[in-house]
């Protein structure tokens, strides 16, 4: 019996250890990631390069497709005319 009593002492001693192991890794202060880029920065750029991509789009699309002018697509008359022509179609 007694060495019954031993081995499962040596077992529970393990299992303590273990236990105290997975504590100490729990209760180690958090290291904090200091980032190069703030998030918030990341976003306007992202939002930045959206628009550039939408224009440099636009400026393909329009002078290829529509055979114009690539810097047409910027003026607010063109947009205007899309608009009354797309207005016209409705209403027939």
């Amino acid at each position: 019996m007694t060495k019954e009593k031993q081995a499962e002492s040596r077992q529970t001693n393990k299992e303590k250890q273990a236990k105290q192991e997975q504590s100490n890794k729990r209760s180690r202060p958090k290291k904090y990631v200091r980032r190069i880029i703030p998030v918030w920065a990341k976003l306007l750029i992202i939002i930045i390069l959206s628009f550039f991509a939408l224009a440099i789009g636009l400026m393909i699309g329009f002078s290829a497709l529509g055979d114009g002018s690539p810097l047409d697509v910027l003026k607010l008359e063109t947009w205007e005319h899309i608009v009354d022509f797309v207005r016209v179609n409705e209403e027939e």
